[in-house]
This record gives C-alpha cells, structure tokens and sequence, in this order.
C-alpha cells in the first residue's frame, strides 16, 4: 500500500481487487483451519454438564479424528466468496478515508487520520461482506458431521445452501446477526492494524534509508503484518466471541439485538465465568497475525508488480508514439 504521507497519484480500483484479492486468497488457504477450531472454542460449552474445556490443539485434534482433516476447512466457500469484495474494499476504502483525512495543507496524513481511516474502513467492510459472510461461515463451522460419511448429511451443504437456508428460514436479516459487534470488531481491528503497521513501516525506512524511494524487502513486510496483526484481537476478544454466540443461533423473534447481546453476555459470564469471553484467543491470534502478514507480504508484491506492469506499459505507448 501506498505510503502514509504519500501525495502521489491513487492506485486505481482495479490494482485494489486484484492485489487485495490475490492477497486474501492466500490468507484463507493458509489460515482457515485456525479460525476453525478458534470458532469450536467459543462455542463450546464448558464449564455446563461437566463439560471440561479443551485447548486448541485438543480441540483440532478432535475434529481431524472426527470429521477428518477436511473439517478444519469447514465454511471456507464462504470465506473465499467474500474474500476479494472484502479486501478490496477494505484497501479501496482506506485509501479514500486517507485522502479525506489529509491535511489540506501539506496532504500528509496524520497518525491519527490514519487510525480513523482504518476505523472506517473496518466499518464499511463489515456492513457491505464481513457479516453476512460470517453467519453463514460460523454456521458451517458449527457442524460436527464427518465428511467422510456420506450418511451423516448436515443440515448446511456449502455456503450457497447454507445462506439460502437462513433466508428461506430466518429472513435476509438473519444474514447481519451481529452487524453492529462486527462493525466494532472490525473497527478496532482496522484502525489498530492499519495505524500499527503504517507506523512501523515509517520507522523502517527511517533506519533503513536506502528504502525510501522503493518498497521494502517482502520478508519486513511479512514481519510487519505479523505484529500489527496481532494486536487486533487482543483489544476486542471478548466482542467477537459474543457475536460467534449470536451468529451461531437461529434468529430469536421479538428481541432486540441490544437485548440479545445482554442475555448472550450475562449467560456466558454466570455459567462459563469471565475468562469464557477469551475462548479461542490463542487460535485467534494464531489466525489473526499470520493472516495479517501473508495478507500484507501478497498485497505489497502483488501491487508493486502490478503498478511496474503499468509504468512499463505507460512508457512503451509513450515510446511508440
């Protein structure tokens, strides 16, 4: 991504798609199967019926030996569906936030604007893909069928059936459960990931001038994404955890989601205790930060390559004519 006191032209839309898309493909491939147990975790039910609770390598030993290794990539259809509108209107809209935020000035922005414009950002992502995209991952993650038995037939097929059932059962507002705890998980995540790895970006090239004017090495990019990535989760645990208990159930009539979000909340906390509202931390920012880092490694490269092919591109009309 384009530095943050840049004042040179914006990246196109197209180089947004393709750069964030590529980059969330690789994220979900990679990554997946920890956001799989991470969701076991926040919906099991310790701590009731003698239930005792399992960590994360338990928990994805437990579902490699009952639903096969293919179960830990359960509800990635629909992580894949939404993954390149996701980042690319995650990138796309960062990169407007910035530039309304910029000093009029100088058009320089602040850590600040760029904290906010990753706030917005994560907002605007949640509404248009992220919570939709959600309810119907959580739902397939939720199944304990095994994939290796053709008898054992869930309820949900794939992604497509899946949100068709919720609609067909529950109404289109079932598919945003959660929307307004989304929003603020994805806020939080945004602001912090982007002002963090902005930040350190900046304060690597000041040690390493030589890197001014280019990109940094792919490795410092991965390693950037890395620690930024990993303080998201650490700030909003307890919020996305609630919104997997909300998205898990099927769509209560009459109560308000302010209401649901209270009896969710206090249930949690008198029958698990507080530190039920960390289930699933540790596969989390397992999940998280890796994802972080593959996502900003693929979209740096995958970028610089793209505005390379149309500087080149540029230069060889320029030449012909």
């Amino acid at each position: 991504m384009p530095r943050g006191n840049d004042t040179k032209e914006r990246t196109p839309m197209s180089v947004h798609l393709i750069a964030g898309g590529t980059a969330g493909f690789m994220e979900a491939m990679c990554c997946h199967p920890l956001d799989t147990i991470k969701v076991r975790m926040q919906l099991s039910r310790s701590g009731q019926s003698g239930e005792k609770a399992r960590g994360f390598i338990k928990t994805g030993a437990l579902i490699i030996r009952k639903e096969t290794p293919l179960g830990l990539y359960k509800g990635l259809g629909a992580v894949i569906t939404g993954i390149v509108p996701k980042m690319a209107i995650r990138f796309s809209s960062f990169e407007y936030y910035k530039t309304v935020l910029a000093s009029k000035e100088t058009g320089k922005v602040s850590t600040t604007g760029t904290f906010f414009a990753g706030l917005f950002a994560g907002v605007t992502e949640a509404v248009a893909v992220v919570t939709p995209m959600e309810v119907v991952k959580i739902r397939l993650q939720a199944q304990s069928h095994s994939l290796s038995d053709p008898l054992d037939v869930p309820k949900y097929r794939n992604a497509a059936h899946a949100a068709y059932t919720i609609v067909s059962e529950e109404g289109v507002g079932a598919l945003y459960k959660g929307v307004a705890l989304t929003a603020l998980r994805q806020a939080t995540n945004q602001a912090v990931n982007f002002t963090a790895y902005q930040e350190l970006k900046k304060l690597c090239v000041k040690y390493q001038p030589q890197y001014a004017d280019t990109e940094l090495p792919s490795y410092q990019h991965l390693l950037l994404g890395l620690v930024s990535g990993a303080m998201g989760p650490l700030s909003n645990a307890p919020i996305d955890t609630i919104k997997t208990r909300i998205q898990r159930a099927s769509n209560p009539r009459g109560e308000s989601g302010w209401s649901r979000f209270m009896t969710v909340a206090k249930d949690l906390v008198k029958h698990e205790g507080i530190h039920a509202l960390y289930k699933g931390i540790t596969p989390r920012i397992m999940r998280v930060a890796p994802g972080q880092a593959v996502t900003f490694a693929v979209y740096e490269k995958v970028k610089g390559m793209l505005d390379l092919f149309k500087e080149k591109s540029l230069k060889e009309v320029l030449f012909e004519e």
